[in-house]
């Protein structure tokens, strides 16, 4: 590693890490005064309001803009090294522009890396700290509100409520359909269903049951059935932000778990599992495109490099943004939604690279 290459990676990872830290300073301040009145009004100590939340929040925020402040700090070292006229020096060495983009390569793979390990591992545990913070000192109580559940608790069993609440613990229109070699066998209605907590099981309240023995039908009624099916109570409980939660092996597990069940979320945990991996690699792409766009010295200098780096990174987020609603709306496969915007900003960056001035 020449002098060169250590001047060039000790500019990219200083000034990222330098401006990721001016805007994480002016974003703390700024919600700690949109949420000073949460604090006081709910007692929230000091020592946690620092540890358990903006310790925790750091990371997240670190790991969500990490590409755009990648794509600045190139922007910004660059258009001053080409305004400066020290890139035409490099050039003019006898360096190649291919050789000229392996410290900023290197720069990249530490700042990808570090971003997959926060995805992966930190962030999530440092999530579950942040949301239960939250819950105690600045949001209510969460509840489910969701209509009209179907899920599959075992091969062939499904069940069915019309709705459910997580503060009583009941489920409102219950019914279980049991399903032996695509036919129906067992079918229980019911007005409600309620976890007893005591005794760890469900009392099926006014119910109705049908069951199927070949060309005979038994028809049961009762009042309260006190029974365990396969579920608990946590299985209705979780928040939207739960896979926020989960580190990359627990998530595969749950995902797997509620493929089991037929959950209409499925693709949903499936975007958040692809884009955890391909989220870090747009860091290559955003360099390599800053770098063709800052490396040539231009009228106006480091303002319209500035500029066009910041449209073309708002432009990837929202091309992220338009291909994952695709792929929750099952219209594409959330690989290939998630993996889209890097494959269209890839060809961008191949013929920056092939149009820079060398």
């Amino acid at each position: 590693m020449k002098i060169l290459d250590l001047y060039i990676i000790k500019k990219f990872l200083g000034t990222f890490f330098f401006s990721m830290s001016l805007i994480i300073l002016i974003v703390v301040v700024f919600d700690i005064s949109e949420k000073i009145d949460d604090f006081i009004g709910r007692e929230a100590p000091l020592k946690a309001i620092v540890f358990d939340f903006y310790f925790n929040f750091i990371p997240y925020f670190v790991n969500l803009f990490s590409p755009l402040f990648t794509f600045i700090a190139v922007i910004l070292f660059t258009s001053q090294m080409a305004t400066r006229t020290e890139i035409v020096a490099i050039l003019s060495s006898g360096v190649s522009y291919r050789r000229l983009l392996l410290p900023y390569m290197l720069s990249a793979i530490v700042i990808a890396i570090l971003s997959l390990f926060l995805n992966n591992f930190v962030i999530p545990n440092a999530t579950k700290k942040r949301i239960a913070f939250e819950d105690k000192y600045i949001r209510n109580e969460f509840y489910n509100r969701n209509r009209n559940i179907h899920m599959q608790i075992s091969p062939g069993n499904y069940i069915y409520m019309e709705g459910y609440s997580t503060q009583e613990n009941t489920g409102f229109k219950f019914s279980i359909e049991k399903f032996n070699d695509g036919q129906l066998d067992y079918k229980l209605m019911a007005e409600s269903i309620k976890w007893d907590s005591v005794k760890n099981n469900w009392a099926i309240n006014n119910y109705f049951i049908r069951e199927i023995k070949g060309m005979d039908e038994v028809i049961t009624k009762g009042k309260k059935l006190d029974t365990v099916l396969g579920f608990t109570p946590k299985e209705f409980g979780r928040k939207d932000n739960t896979v926020e939660t989960m580190d990359y092996y627990e998530l595969n597990a749950y995902i797997d778990s509620e493929r089991l069940k037929g959950s209409d979320n499925v693709e949903l945990y499936e975007i958040e599992k692809y884009r955890r991996i391909s989220f870090p690699f747009a860091t290559f792409i955003l360099t390599l495109i800053g770098v063709s766009i800052a490396s040539r010295k231009v009228r106006g200098g480091i303002g319209m490099h500035i500029g066009l780096g910041i449209l073309i990174s708002f432009t990837f987020i929202m091309f992220m943004q338009v291909s994952t609603t695709f792929a929750a709306s099952g219209l594409v496969s959330p690989l290939i939604a998630v993996w889209i915007p890097n494959f269209i900003f890839s060809l961008l960056a191949l013929y920056l690279l092939k149009k820079a001035q060398k």
